[in-house]
């Protein structure tokens, strides 16, 4: 099922972060440029403080970098990730941004399809037309929840769920506002192999499906060699193509 009107493009051209440590300046971030295209999930890998952690938050828009842009362009549309703060960074996350972080942080007292449900919730913008109705909502969690193998698991709470379980609500919470941008921070680190690959491969079904463009963050070379590509950071800056060849 694709519900996305418009093949977003993310878009970052000489991203550069320096922070002040001492009297010093250390730059986290160097130079980095880069496309990801609408349905393409891309590895950012590299070792410890190497900038990935980092690269994730500028496009987030919860870091702004010193110089350089990233936006992600829509149409005609161009919404900027590199400059937006404060009401308008949330608004961006909140509306146009899928986020899967490491640890799920399901709230213990709702259900699988509350969990769901709150996220939509949260978002003022429902970019299907008209505001939906509750039965939409609901089906709509429902679909979400069924393309993850879960659609059993509506009426389950997070106690009655394996940690793959858990990391496939996270996965399907962060579709619920139709997100632009797929951003995934470590999805597989506290996950068996089994469990890893699967994510892993929804994470890729959902993201081609609905052309979203993806960055995955991971250390696992395993889960790694499935993605679209990879690039590698080293000390801030990109070590390997970052545009994918024909």
């Amino acid at each position: 099922m694709n519900t996305t009107n418009n093949t977003s493009t993310l878009i970052a051209e000489g991203l550069t972060l320096d922070v002040q440590d001492g009297k010093h300046k250390r730059r986290i971030l160097n130079d980095v440029s880069f496309t990801v295209n609408g349905g393409e999930v891309v590895g950012v890998t590299g070792p410890s403080g190497s900038g990935k952690s980092t690269l994730l938050a500028v496009a987030g828009c919860l870091q702004e970098p010193t110089a350089g842009s990233a936006a992600l362009r829509t149409g005609d549309t161009t919404i900027d990730l590199a400059s937006a703060r404060g009401q308008r960074a949330a608004q961006i996350r909140r509306d146009h941004l899928g986020i899967v972080f490491q640890q799920p942080s399901l709230l213990p007292s709702l259900t699988v399809e509350e969990q769901l449900l709150l996220m939509l919730n949260l978002s003022k913008v429902f970019r299907f037309g008209a505001k939906a109705t509750k039965r939409a909502e609901k089906e709509m969690a429902r679909q979400l929840l069924e393309a993850v193998g879960l659609g059993d698991k509506l009426k389950a709470t997070t106690s009655e769920l394996s940690g793959g379980q858990q990391a496939r609500v996270n996965l399907a919470r962060a579709f619920m506002n139709d997100p632009v941008l797929l951003l995934v921070d470590e999805p597989t680190a506290a996950l068996d192999t089994k469990a890893a690959t699967q994510v892993t491969e929804l994470i890729k079904d959902l993201a081609h499906d609905r052309s979203v463009p993806a960055l995955y963050v991971s250390h696992d070379q395993d889960q790694l060699e499935t993605l679209d590509r990879t690039m590698t950071m080293v000390d801030g800056a990109l070590r390997e193509p970052a545009l994918a060849t024909s």
